[in-house]
């Protein structure tokens, strides 16, 4: 009975932990922008249907990769100001082994949520326009999806201010898609690379080793994005 109690009692606390770092992560905030993510995915899906354009699985991907991107783009963004609005930040850096028991945590919080609603979106996009591996496209659009997340919240702890975070991400974003255009589109360098749209002219076996050498770029750059906002995050007199 005993033993009964904690493990209720360990799951209750961790249930409350959860739901009290979500309200931090999107600050009440996170209806709106899944709200945001579900029209853009429904009005570009709109857009392709009314053009007639053959459905496959590169079309699907491209319809939900942007609505993944908005999804991660609040709380990598503004995690930091939010912590600080909410004058959370002098608690938190007071906590030894700051940077592992909490933004870690959090960030491994939001890529989980963010990886599930991108599979029901995959699931919405799966009955509506075409029949998908739902897994395997959460699967692939996670890595840009992350990558780009991970890079917000690496400038997030560099700039400090939300704003400020959001106009570096969206030039980021330009200069990342005009770069694609003439110089990375279809390499192993290309952050939107589709897995799924395999070019005429080239082996498949040779398309597999770039999509794997892309992800590895992108699960190195993640990693090295997150360690080193969490290394600035140790300067406690840059944020109080």
């Amino acid at each position: 009975m005993k033993l009964n109690f904690n493990i209720k009692n360990k799951l209750f606390i961790l249930i409350k932990m959860i739901r009290y770092n979500l309200r931090i992560i999107f600050a009440n905030r996170f209806i709106w922008f899944l709200i945001a993510a579900l029209a853009f995915f429904l009005f570009f899906a709109v857009q392709v249907v009314l053009n007639g354009e053959a459905m496959s699985e590169d079309v699907v991907y491209n319809l939900l990769i942007f609505p993944g991107i908005l999804l991660i783009f609040y709380p990598s963004v503004f995690g930091i100001q939010n912590d600080d609005d909410s004058r959370m930040l002098e608690i938190l850096f007071g906590i030894p082994n700051y940077r592992y028991k909490v933004w870690l945590v959090r960030l491994l919080m939001i890529y989980t949520l963010v990886f599930f609603i991108i599979l029901l979106f995959a699931v919405l996009a799966s009955v509506l326009l075409y029949k998908v591996n739902l897994f395997e496209m959460a699967y692939q659009l996670i890595y840009p999806i992350i990558f780009l997340g991970s890079m917000a919240f690496m400038f997030s702890t560099i700039i400090k201010n939300g704003n400020g975070t959001a106009v570096a991400m969206v030039l980021i974003g330009v200069a990342l898609l005009i770069l694609r255009e003439d110089l990375m589109e279809g390499t192993q360098w290309d952050i939107f690379l589709n897995p799924f749209d395999i070019p005429n002219n080239l082996n498949e076996v040779i398309w597999a080793g770039i999509i794997r050498k892309n992800r590895i770029f992108m699960a190195i750059g993640t990693l090295v994005f997150v360690l080193y906002g969490l290394f600035n995050l140790q300067k406690r007199e840059k944020f109080v």
